[in-house]
């Protein structure tokens, strides 16, 4: 493919692209400063501090399970009513700023206080995950198909980049407070909360000012003026009904859960493998760190590699790799090795997660994008609840989270496989075959 310029080769050549891509910078703030740092460094040991220490972990997983939970149930109808009104940037703005609101109420938290911690945390996160369905059901709308994959892990560079200067900065306030006027690090996590939520609302303004809303169509049957929430459920069951006929879209959502699964294990358990060696916390801190960073150029190295060899041999690739990842795993031994696992995990990590967004993006009607995202989140926020119980079950029969780590290798498997399955051009044009047909409904 000829790229016109530098900017059209990464995916970023027009306003509304790049405003697209800016939200990925903003909500990366939450998932790298408060989704990491929330549990370990502030609630167990000060929101919590007046429970015994498994006692707090155990309250914080089941706030955290309610939050998925909820998306999980709320995610597609939401999706669907967006669809309907067509008012996707108006439901995102809605919880974007619900969640900038909660996530800067975190600074009102004392000592003790875990209740109010945990449910203001549980509904930020339900607000993020909800944000990013809407955000995600507008890349159809702005993105050729021969951009889409391109755009999509642009968003996911440039994401890196802002989650991990944001990270870097809040990690230095906590470990070190005094040198910002701070009484403690309990106290510095607090005004990194307010800093996210700054950060979160002012990079998502060019999203709200230059990024199109799509065009909202009545299906046959619909009328103007009916119930919304009616219609919005109807449209949800129609649409889990047609996943039968854009079989290609589901056969990756099946294939999706699964490999996110196990990527999402590997992740979350990364710091199981630092514990066994030894590894300081501050060393942890900086390999997410390099994780951030080096995850930027390679994102944008799986959109022009997608150019060339197509968005699914791509994922291939990247599913071979975390092969190789999780076989290193288990041989790993010393803090370089631990520097390379993470090093190889940063180089797939974002490149898969971004083409398989932008390759469901092409497999849609752009009509049904909203509740297809629905859907899609789902199985985004669900990935990793199959990979921990076989990481916590291979680790409560040997002891060790080597083999369990090795076990993943079965879902990356699996997941080739049900990827095997879809077929990508067929895919496409069943999704622009139903396009049409809502086209020509709505004009009769």
């Amino acid at each position: 493919m000829a790229y016109t310029s530098l900017l059209d080769r990464l995916g970023l050549h027009r306003r509304e692209l790049r405003a697209w891509a800016l939200y990925d910078v903003a909500n990366s703030a939450w998932m790298t400063t408060i989704l990491q740092l929330f549990g370990p460094a502030f609630f167990v040991p000060f929101a919590a501090s007046g429970l015994p220490a498994d006692v707090a972990r155990s309250r914080f997983a089941f706030g955290t399970s309610a939050a998925v939970i909820a998306v999980g149930l709320l995610g597609p109808w939401l999706g669907a009513l967006a669809d309907y009104q067509g008012r996707k940037k108006a439901f995102m703005g809605g919880f974007l700023g619900l969640g900038a609101a909660l996530t800067a109420a975190l600074y009102f938290v004392r000592e003790g206080q875990w209740g109010l911690a945990l449910g203001i945390y549980a509904m930020g996160n339900v607000a993020v995950t909800a944000t990013l369905a809407f955000y995600n059901a507008l890349l159809p709308g702005i993105a050729a198909p021969d951009e889409v994959d391109r755009v999509s892990t642009a968003g996911f560079a440039l994401g890196y980049l802002g989650g991990g200067l944001v990270f870097a900065l809040n990690a230095w306030m906590i470990a070190s407070p005094a040198t910002f006027g701070l009484a403690d690090e309990y106290q510095a996590f607090r005004v990194s909360c307010v800093f996210v939520a700054a950060w979160w609302v002012l990079f998502s303004i060019p999203l709200f000012r230059h990024v199109p809303e799509p065009t909202p169509r009545l299906d046959p049957g619909e009328e103007a003026g009916r119930s919304a929430s009616r219609i919005a459920l109807r449209r949800l069951v129609e649409t889990f009904r047609e996943l039968r006929t854009h079989k290609d879209a589901g056969w990756l959502l099946l294939a999706f859960l699964v490999y996110n699964d196990a990527v999402n294990t590997i992740i979350k358990m990364g710091t199981t493998f630092g514990d066994e060696i030894g590894l300081p916390l501050g060393q942890v801190f900086l390999a997410v760190l390099m994780i951030q960073f080096v995850g930027v150029p390679f994102a944008f190295a799986f959109g022009l590699l997608a150019d060339r060899i197509g968005a699914k041999r791509a994922i291939y690739l990247a599913l071979a790799v975390y092969v190789g990842i999780t076989v290193l795993a288990f041989w790993l031994r010393t803090i370089g090795q631990f520097f390379a696992f993470a090093f190889a995990v940063a180089m797939v990590m974002g490149g898969i997660q971004a083409l398989s967004r932008s390759l469901f993006a092409t497999l849609i009607p752009r009509h049904k994008a909203g509740e297809m995202f629905g859907f899609f989140g789902i199985f985004d926020r669900f990935g990793g609840a199959i990979g921990s119980f076989l990481f916590g079950l291979m680790l409560a029969l040997t002891g060790s989270s080597r083999p369990a780590i090795l076990s993943l290798v079965v879902l990356f498997a699996l997941g080739a496989l049900f990827l095997s399955r879809v077929d990508v051009e067929r895919g496409r044009r069943l999704a622009r075959e139903a396009e049409a047909a809502a086209h020509d409904a709505a004009a009769r």
